[in-house]
């Protein structure tokens, strides 16, 4: 029995180009060596197998019967390893059966993941887009992780080994139930400071970026609040809102989406309403992945406002 792990493998390339070839010196010409390396080479793989495997007649090499047999095994080997090697560079959407991992938010599961979805099942029919929660996301070590091909997420500061694609800008708005007894006033800072506040902690029971961006714009807006519940998702916050004087912030396209279903109204904050940047991020490790590429460039296209996309373009963050 020839023990595989002490086995150099370079040692059956030269071997299978000497059974095409039949010549030591057509061999090392197409293996860029010179003949006395493949004439060492099949020296050593000789001793190693216990076989001559060719042997010479005239001007040319004769495979052995081993030879012979090991050569269509050899041959099919190193195309599926030729294959394999230049896989990535010939990824075709429309045959692949790889799977993506997105990350989401329940708010851009609700508002952007079923325009994600079509995209996926018109590009790559046969692929399997895995969709992961921001829970799911933080427990497998986000991006560095290995699990998740992509995130979106709120922009934030740049991370070491991430890139970053702009989609589209968002903003966020109060929304407290329909009759709420602060809809009937202005609502001044001291009204507001009156209120309690439904905080939304998505990451392993942690504000995320959101939820710090969110404070950070009531601090600066001089808005001071209470916390009267912390819930894990979005929706969590709108239903707990809808049944209690309790005040959620929410991005506005989900305050649309849940409105035909819930008695939520907008309440009309003082100061300028927060508006924070949506970006697609992705890891170093997948960024000159064909297939990763083509699944990023889907979501982009998916999701992107032409506008600032077109402006701002992908980004590294080094």
């Amino acid at each position: 029995m020839v023990n595989i792990s002490a086995l150099d493998l370079n040692l059956l390339l030269v071997l299978h180009t000497v059974l095409v070839e039949r010549s030591a010196a057509a061999a090392a010409r197409r293996l860029h060596v010179t003949p006395s390396a493949v004439s060492n080479s099949l020296a050593k793989l000789r001793a190693q197998l216990g076989d001559p495997l060719v042997v010479r007649s005239g001007r040319g090499l004769v495979p052995t019967p081993r030879a012979l047999e090991l050569g269509p095994h050899l041959r099919a080997a190193i195309r599926e390893l030729e294959r394999v090697v230049a896989g990535a560079e010939r990824f075709d959407p429309a045959t692949t059966t790889r799977s993506f991992a997105l990350a989401l938010s329940d708010a851009h599961q609700i508002c952007d993941l079923p325009r994600v979805a079509r995209a996926f099942a018109r590009a790559m029919p046969r692929a399997c887009l895995r969709v992961v929660s921001v829970d799911h996301f933080e427990a497998v070590g986000g991006l560095a992780g290995g699990e998740v091909d992509a995130a979106v997420a709120p922009a934030t500061a740049p991370q070491p080994g991430q890139h970053a694609h702009h989609l589209y800008e968002e903003t966020g708005v109060m929304l407290v139930r329909r009759g709420h007894p602060a809809l009937g006033e202005p609502v001044t800072r001291e009204v507001w400071a009156s209120l309690r506040l439904v905080d939304i902690h998505l990451a392993l029971g942690r504000g995320g970026i959101g939820n710090r961006a969110a404070r950070a714009w009531m601090a600066g807006e001089r808005l001071s609040f209470e916390v009267a519940a912390v819930v894990p998702s979005f929706l969590a916050a709108a239903v707990v809102a809808a049944n209690t004087d309790h005040v959620c912030g929410l991005p506005r396209r989900v305050a649309e989406a849940l409105a035909p279903v819930l008695p939520l109204v907008p309440l009309a904050v003082p100061g300028p309403p927060m508006t924070f940047p949506i970006d697609l991020v992705w890891h170093e490790r997948t960024h000159l992945d064909a297939g990763a590429r083509a699944f990023r460039e889907l979501v982009i296209a998916a999701l992107a406002s032409p506008r600032p996309a077109s402006k701002r373009g992908p980004r590294r963050r080094a």
